[in-house]
């Protein structure tokens, strides 16, 4: 089976990027935001959106609806895109898909100690490369930092002047010169062949020698000159980007997977790539900066050995009670056989084993067990009655038919609550239903095994038992334990007002300390590495970036707990940088020591340094982890269509948040503005001296591409030939750029000052739109897990606000998350009572036995919320998934104790007396399952590790229900029943069993 950290959910997001080089962010959204934000807008399943326009690039998110095909969402938004007329300038839009696959599953660091980085350069690209590209599963592997070669040519302006060319004439003679052109099949006597003409430049030396035709004149008689007597021709090698681990220029290559690949066989692959290459090539280092692998296989070891431990304790626990070897061996015979049957039915449905199926193993290995405890305690109690009647086959058939409908409705009620999970929408929905569908496989197959395996074991290990004779006395019916608890069941019937005054007392009491408890929305869960990703400020300089990048670079080099510091400072546009805030930045991977102890400390510590650092961009700390979801964040989102409401909004927001002390790192998305110089032109001044718009931009444009000239051949590589544009020196300030000589069409030239009006305004780095108006996020971090309080008193400041006209706001980030979610689970719980209660009235065929059968869940609470408080956790998905399952394990206890009552009085008993003797059966055996399941998940709740949503809490969570829960069902349920039964007049003598 495939290993993953978490079942493969598909995110419904697509993200749109597109360049446009030189353009302002105002320019990027009206000319290319916009226009695609309306063609998408109205296409179907869209729910929602958000352009954000930068300087040079447009990045556009779509979200959709779960559960849809993303495929053919793609196909359409890529038909919509292609109806958009966009600027000249601008490329084509590329579509992403946003998933959990587009973060790298490894990053290499590659360099070495024999080869400089040319050569390195080629051995990654000829050798490594390739062959990581060929591996299975890999969709891409992108490598920065390498160094790349072309050819610059520039022209000799008094050369040419001498012989009467223009740089546009010796630019059409290369590029017509420089080609390769098949002309078709010619019909010849011995039949058609081709005729194709080439041209193409094969060598540097072939290019410098091309003739250019001239007008022959008395100091060049001949009509030709060499390219190279005009211009200077020489190759260059440039590293494009900057790529360093632990201080030295490295290579780095960043491996992603394809959507169905398994991560942990990828990444093996790759390392055992790397283990051969290191072993073939001299000098050669690699390192592995990042792997998602090995987080992956120790969780599922983890969860494995948690497995196996709570295996081990349920075991020993029915060894305990039942002291007979033989009946231990059948009840456990199931553990093994309906996990196994699981497996094979999850694999069969192609799904992974993760974090969600394997927790739903550990969970599900107490609950397995019950039908065949129930089963073969009911044979072994039988075998030893002195007024059993029945032996051999028919008393097994007997005894198991006798436990047959408690033991399927408990499991139907225990499969059933998972049912309405399928229905929880949203990411929730889609990371729970693998976790529903193992439990309901395993305890499906649970049940077979109670009634066929553990019946046809019985028969083969009992048969010495099942046919001798009975000896008096060798069982008693009813242990001390027993009788003690059939006295307090006595009295407690007899006082049922205290007891029940009791039982509620403390149900009230534990609901009081949701409060102190808190809520948080997914467990903790860490990986001891950091992503900090840099933002350069508003018309920052490369040189600064730089600089800014490598003195945090030093500052973490000398802290001794990191491993790895990796860097990758990119020029250009990439949809990770993208994601993470802009083009232009720097992404840093620090690894820590594994070993170390303190990581949380050490993180908050690193975040603090970067946020108080000074620089002029912005450092942020990313959680790409795969559980990442929204860190503990509150976050608050203001829409307007003036950007100047929106702005002073924000700036109240902020500034109401950084006074709540339970929030820390707040800032806002509406970032520092560019100041923005408009020069207005004159159009009938400027036709006066022959000149257009089109013109002064073009003169003034800063942002020149490289003007591709041709390509040439180098040992198979192709190079570009690039014209060197004289360098403009960068102007120091406007005044600068007004002072610039304008040529006229008169032959004169003036200074663009006498052309151009100024207007002095400004522009923001990033606009941000949605829904037609703009908006910005404001977001602090919660010191602390509670992020229910946290926010409801953030929420107060907020609505105190006296906001400008006009601006309306949105609660985002996890408060939002966790609103839906926790309504869409406590909605699922309230489904799943009623169907529990449906199950049940079929099962009985009555609503008063039912009905005081689910009285046994309100007390679930109890243990559960005290022992969260007791081990220091807040109320999470993962605990609101063990209330879920509780309501299916409770339940059971309580239907083999009513189902018992109702045999006995049928039987002829009197009410008090059938309750009392059920009592005392089904003492044991509802004693037996609870502690074994207690026992199962004790592993999960004392240990560390596991996933975000299988955690300590959901441990915590179903023992401490389970605990208060039986202690009560033992007491309430029968006092319930009691009370109900006389009030409706139930009389179940009459009712004749068939």
């Amino acid at each position: 089976m495939n290993m993953e950290t978490i079942p493969d959910v598909s995110i419904p997001y697509l993200m749109v990027m597109d360049v446009y080089p030189g353009a302002t962010p105002e320019k990027v959204m009206e000319d290319v935001s916009m226009p695609i934000e309306k063609a998408v807008e109205g296409l179907e399943d869209v729910k929602a959106v958000y352009s954000n326009s930068y300087s040079n690039m447009s990045n556009i998110q779509v979200e959709y609806e779960y559960g849809i095909d993303m495929g053919e969402a793609k196909r359409e938004l890529q038909s919509a895109l292609d109806t958009v007329n966009l600027p000249e300038a601008a490329q084509e839009p590329t579509v992403t898909a946003i998933s959990m696959n587009m973060m790298p599953v490894a990053a290499l660091s590659v360099s070495s100690t024999k080869e400089d980085i040319v050569e390195l350069t080629s051995t990654v690209e000829e050798i490594i490369l390739p062959k990581i590209e060929k591996i299975d599963g890999v969709a891409s592997a992108k490598i920065t930092g390498q160094h790349i070669e072309e050819v610059d040519l520039t022209y000799n302006k008094a050369k040419m002047s001498e012989f009467g060319l223009t740089e546009d004439k010796v630019k059409e003679m290369i590029q017509a010169s420089n080609m390769a052109v098949s002309l078709g099949l010619y019909e010849f006597e011995e039949g058609e062949e081709a005729v194709a003409v080439d041209g193409k430049f094969v060598t540097t030396e072939e290019l410098k020698n091309m003739m250019i035709p001239v007008t022959p004149s008395e100091q060049n008689p001949t009509p030709f000159v060499k390219l190279s007597e005009i211009t200077d021709i020489k190759t260059v090698g440039k590293v494009e980007s900057v790529s360093r681990t632990n201080g030295d220029n490295a290579i780095a290559i960043q491996i992603v997977k394809e959507q169905q690949a398994n991560t942990v066989d990828v990444v093996d692959s790759v390392k055992k790539l790397i283990k051969e290459e290191k072993s073939k090539i001299d000098g050669l280092v690699i390192d592995v900066s990042l792997d998602q692998g090995k987080p992956i296989e120790e969780s599922v070891t983890t969860m494995i050995e948690k497995a196996v431990f709570g295996g081990l304790i349920a075991v020993l626990i029915i060894l305990l009670f039942l002291r007979d070897f033989k009946s231990t061996v059948i009840s456990i015979i199931s553990i093994p056989v309906s996990i196994f049957m699981a497996l094979l039915l999850l694999n069969w449905m192609d799904i992974t084993l993760n974090i969600m199926t394997l927790g739903a193993i550990t969970v599900a290995i107490g609950r397995v067990i019950d039908d065949s405890i129930v089963v073969v305690e009911n044979i072994y109690r039988r075998l030893h009655l002195k007024e059993e009647k029945l032996n051999g086959r028919a008393l097994i058939r007997e005894a198991t038919i006798e436990m047959f409908k408690p033991i399927l409705s408990s499991t139907l009620v225990t499969v059933a609550v998972f049912a309405p999970l399928i229905f929880v929408g949203g990411m929730v929905g889609e990371l729970f239903a693998p976790f529903a569908l193992t439990m309901t496989f395993a305890l499906g197959a649970s049940l077979i095994v109670a009634i066929t395996i553990v019946p046809a074991l019985s028969h083969f290990l009992f048969k010495k038992k099942l046919y001798s004779e009975k000896t008096e006395g060798s069982h008693k019916e009813a242990g001390k334990l027993s009788n003690w608890y059939k006295g307090i069941l006595n009295k407690s019937l007899n006082h049922k007002i205290i007891t029940s005054l009791l039982a509620v007392i403390l149900l009230a009491g534990s609901l009081a300390l949701t409060p102190i408890i808190g809520f948080s929305f997914m467990g903790s869960e860490e990986d001891k590495v950091m992503y900090l990703t840099y933002t350069p400020e508003a018309g920052e300089l490369k040189e600064e970036t730089l600089a800014n990048v490598e003195e945090l670079e030093e500052e973490m080099l000398k802290r001794d707990y990191i491993d790895i510091v990796q860097i990758s400072v990119t020029e250009n546009a990439d949809p990770m940088m993208a994601m993470a805030g802009g083009a232009g930045g720097a992404l840093m991977y620090l690894i820590f020591d594994p070993e170390m102890e303190n990581f949380p400390e050490v993180r908050e510590d690193i975040e603090d340094y970067v946020a108080d650092i000074g620089q002029s961009g912005e450092w942020k700390s990313q959680n790409f982890s795969s559980m990442s979801g929204a860190e503990n964040e509150v976050s608050y989102t203001f829409y307007s269509e003036d950007l100047n409401k929106l702005n002073k909004a924000v700036k109240m927001a902020e500034d109401v948040m950084k006074k709540n002390d339970h929030l820390e790192d707040v800032s806002s998305s509406a970032k520092d503005a560019f100041v923005e110089h408009t020069f207005n032109v004159d159009q009938n001044e400027l036709l006066k001296y022959g000149l257009t718009t089109g013109q002064i931009v073009m003169m003034l444009n800063p942002a020149k591409g490289d003007d591709v000239l041709t390509t040439i051949e180098k040992e198979g590589d192709t190079l570009d030939v690039i014209v060197q544009q004289e360098q403009t020196k960068q102007p120091k300030s406007v005044d600068d750029i007004l002072a610039r000589q304008v040529p006229t069409a008169l032959g004169t030239t003036m200074p663009l000052s006498e052309l151009v009006k100024v207007e002095e305004g400004t522009t923001l780095n990033t606009l941000a739109r949605s829904k037609g108006e703009y908006y910005a996020t404001v977001s602090g971090k919660v010191i602390g897990d509670d992020i229910s309080k946290a926010t409801s008193e953030v929420q107060k400041d907020i609505d105190m606000l006296d906001m400008p006209k006009g601006v309306t706001v949105g609660v985002a980030g996890v408060q939002a998350d966790m609103t839906e979610t926790f309504t869409q689970l406590g909605a699922a719980m309230l489904a799943a009572i009623a169907i529990v209660y449906f199950i049940l009235v079929v099962t009985f065929r009555e609503g008063v036995a039912p009905f005081a059968i689910l009285f046994s869940l309100p007390f679930a609470v109890i243990g559960s919320f005290v022992g969260l408080l007791i081990a220091g956790e807040t109320i999470s998905v993962s605990v609101m998934m063990g209330l879920l399952m509780l309501i299916g394990i409770v339940v059971t206890n309580a239907i083999v104790l009513v189902d018992r009552i109702i045999h006995m009085e049928r039987a002829g008993m009197s009410m008090r007396e059938a309750i009392l003797e059920a009592g005392a059966t089904r003492l044991r055996p509802i004693l037996m399952t609870a502690i074994a399941t207690i026992g199962a998940l004790i592993p999960l709740a004392v240990g560390s590790g596991g996933g975000g949503l299988i955690s300590k809490g959901l441990g915590i969570t179903v023992i401490g229900g389970l605990t208060s829960s039986t202690l009560l069902t033992l007491i309430i349920v029968p006092i319930v029943y009691e009370v109900l039964s006389k009030i409706f007049k139930k009389n179940r003598k009459e009712v004749v069993e068939n």
